[in-house]
């Protein structure tokens, strides 16, 4: 028996939709997470049995207790407010507590209409589904903040896209699935009532170190957010990911990575890189990302202000500081973690020249960000791996290495990173082949990002023409 509860569930009903997951035909577990399962201690009740893993995850048979739903959230949308979103194809079952007591949503994906769901069919096609598995797995052994997929099941039902596709249904886990739009949500409507209890829900939830009761929680949950927020900022810029489409809906208030539609990861280092087709300005760009993080965190305060104080500027005045201190804590995580990547354990003013000299070499010389510092954590005692013109920068910076400094590289450099032509080409061998083996072949390799194994060779080329044309697509 699945052990579900749900907490969320108890904040009312003005925070969702209750509503079943529409029924596939035939469905057919193609990806299980074995480990991500024992960890929920979901083995036992589940018995191996694929079949009920199936029907489970695919939304045709709820297990008992749990509750449904479709979750309520507005969004910030490439900067404009859409105060109708919601899970348009997504169904929270409920929660489970993993072995350490942490609480995780069960959501499904494609898993059918709702009420948020505008024009949309509610359905996620195959190539969506696998994606999510496979970047938010990358992610998770990268040692990036995400959440993570336990399962992906075959509908047997076609889904119209601009070809026919097959459909499939994604099991998500998430920390949580409240978003800065969740807040937006209640703060539009000017429900303070719930404003409030999500307040304090979230702060239960995600931040049981800060005092629930105190005057000034609003602004101590959002320091707590902006530290998040901070922390996977600097974490995606370690591994050169690119989300796509970092609107405030798609930004988690736990700190995880959400959402895995047109995500990227970087090439050639370039911060104004790109690729996802409906960024045509670069609003989500690699190197921006810290900016519209601060961005979306603003978002947040402005729907916090009412709980501050009911005199609006006074209320201002006390959240600003929080915002304003985004920069100072962010450049000195950023150097720190850019430092670790050369093998410094210690920041000084000079050896920020030095991070930013290369990265300029970096960029003039289109080199590959993965490979570089790859190369770099090989070539401590050995021949710089750069252009002859950053001979001088090598020489530098091997002047400045101590004793341990490679570890600290090796523990900050992967060897092996999602690359965006391996995936697509894993995507596209799964949807021709109907077999899930080229995704579980890449799976393996990516799950051990800082070793070499036998076949990861395979998967460290870049392309050949340095991701020129890549373009990355909503999986909607």
């Amino acid at each position: 028996m699945i052990k579900f509860t749900n907490s969320y569930a108890q904040l009312g009903e003005s925070f969702f939709e209750r509503i079943l997951p529409t029924p596939v035909t035939a469905p057919s577990l193609l990806l299980w997470n074995d480990t991500l399962a024992e960890q929920l201690e979901l083995s036992n009740s589940l018995r191996g049995d694929q079949q009920l893993q199936a029907a489970i995850f695919s939304g045709n048979q709820l297990p008992e207790g749990s509750d449904s739903m479709a979750l309520a959230y507005s969004g910030h949308q490439f900067g404009q407010l859409n105060p109708q979103l919601g899970d348009g194809r997504a169904h929270l079952l409920g929660e489970l507590l993993d072995k350490q007591g942490r609480r995780f949503d069960i959501q499904l994906k494609g898993s059918g209409r709702t009420p948020y769901s505008r024009q949309g069919d509610g359905r996620c096609a195959l190539g969506p589904a696998l994606r999510e598995y496979i970047m938010s797995e990358a992610m998770y052994f990268l040692g990036v903040p995400t959440s993570r997929c336990l399962a992906v099941v075959a509908t047997g039902d076609p889904v119209y896209r601009e070809s026919v596709k097959p459909g499939a249904v994604v099991t998500r886990i998430a920390a949580s699935h409240i978003r800065i739009g969740t807040f937006t949500w209640f703060a539009i409507r000017k429900d303070l009532e719930s404003l409030s209890a999500l307040l304090d829900y979230a702060i239960v939830r995600h931040f049981p170190e800060l005092d629930n009761n105190a005057e000034n929680k609003a602004i101590a949950f959002l320091d707590a957010v902006l530290e998040r927020q901070i922390t996977l900022m600097v974490a995606w810029l370690r591994v050169g990911f690119i989300h796509g489409v970092m609107n405030t809906d798609n930004t988690a208030i736990s700190g995880e990575t959400i959402d895995f539609g047109p995500c990227a990861m970087m090439g050639s280092y370039h911060p104004a890189t790109v690729y996802s087709s409906i960024d045509t300005q670069g609003r989500y760009a690699f190197g921006n990302q810290p900016n519209i993080a601060v961005w979306n965190l603003t978002r947040l305060a402005e729907c916090l202000i009412p709980l501050v104080n009911t005199e609006e500027k006074q209320a201002i005045a006390s959240l600003e500081p929080v915002l304003l201190s985004f920069s100072e804590r962010f450049d000195q995580a950023y150097f720190s973690m850019m430092g670790a990547k050369l093998g410094i354990a210690e920041i000084t003013e000079q050896d920020r020249v030095l991070i930013e000299t290369l990265l300029e070499s970096m960029q003039s010389h289109e080199l590959d960000y993965t490979q570089t510092f790859h190369q770099l954590t090989h070539s401590i005692k050995g021949n710089s791996p750069l252009p002859d013109s950053c001979n001088e920068w090598f020489a530098q910076w091997q002047a400045r290495l101590e004793p341990g400094s490679q570890a600290l590289m090796q523990a900050n450099n992967p060897v092996v990173i999602p690359r965006n032509h391996h995936i697509e080409s894993v995507l596209k061998a799964c949807e021709e082949s109907g077999s899930t083996a080229p995704a579980e072949n890449i799976l393996e390799v990516l799950r051990s990002p800082y070793s070499e194994i036998a076949a990861t060779k395979d998967y460290q080329g870049a392309a050949e023409d340095k991701d020129a044309s890549y373009q990355t697509f909503c999986g909607t």
